[in-house]
């Protein structure tokens, strides 16, 4: 392969999302590694049959209620132990993946986002959408509520159950 190709497909490669390609013919035989490589393998499986199947919902946690004696016992626990306390307790409702995919909060780059912090939402809002094998799938809040926090980047990868959003409940 010329020189001149090959200082092309670097080019290529550090634009595109590709963290290694190697090349082999009887003559050459190359790897290039991008700054996104990692020596230890990470195995994505999904189902090959994901876009025929239907995605069964997702159950939403309930809010459990906290009461002051529940707050102050925390305190009083981690005060005596001299430990601060780890996180005050919430009731925030988590709106979780129902897929392995990536993450967009918009439906495009020019468009803005389905939702952002602060936000009320409804069940039926659309609050992010999962491409999984060149599929876009909406994902829906199923619940009503405030988005306090979104807790994944904009087109970074998401787990099945991987908390997307913290909803405080209406």
């Amino acid at each position: 392969m010329e020189f001149e190709k090959i200082k092309e497909l670097i080019k290529l490669i550090q634009k595109s999302k590709i963290s290694e390609f190697k090349y082999e013919n009887e003559s050459t035989k190359f790897s290039i590694r991008t700054k996104n490589y990692s020596s230890s393998k990470e195995v994505i499986v999904q189902p090959s049959m994901m876009h025929t199947m239907p995605v069964p919902p997702v159950p939403v946690p309930q809010a459990v209620p906290v009461t002051n004696a529940a707050l102050s016992s925390v305190s009083s626990n981690a005060a005596q132990n001299n430990e601060p306390a780890k996180e005050e307790v919430n009731n925030y409702i988590e709106i979780i993946s129902p897929m392995v995919g990536t993450f967009y909060r918009s439906a495009s780059p020019e468009k803005g986002a389905f939702v952002k912090v602060g936000d009320v939402i409804g069940e039926d809002n659309t609050v992010c959408l999962i491409e999984a094998m060149k599929l876009f799938n909406e994902v829906k809040a199923e619940t009503s509520g405030r988005i306090v926090k979104v807790m994944v980047e904009d087109a970074s990868p998401v787990e099945y159950g991987q908390v997307l959003f913290l909803v405080e409940p209406e």
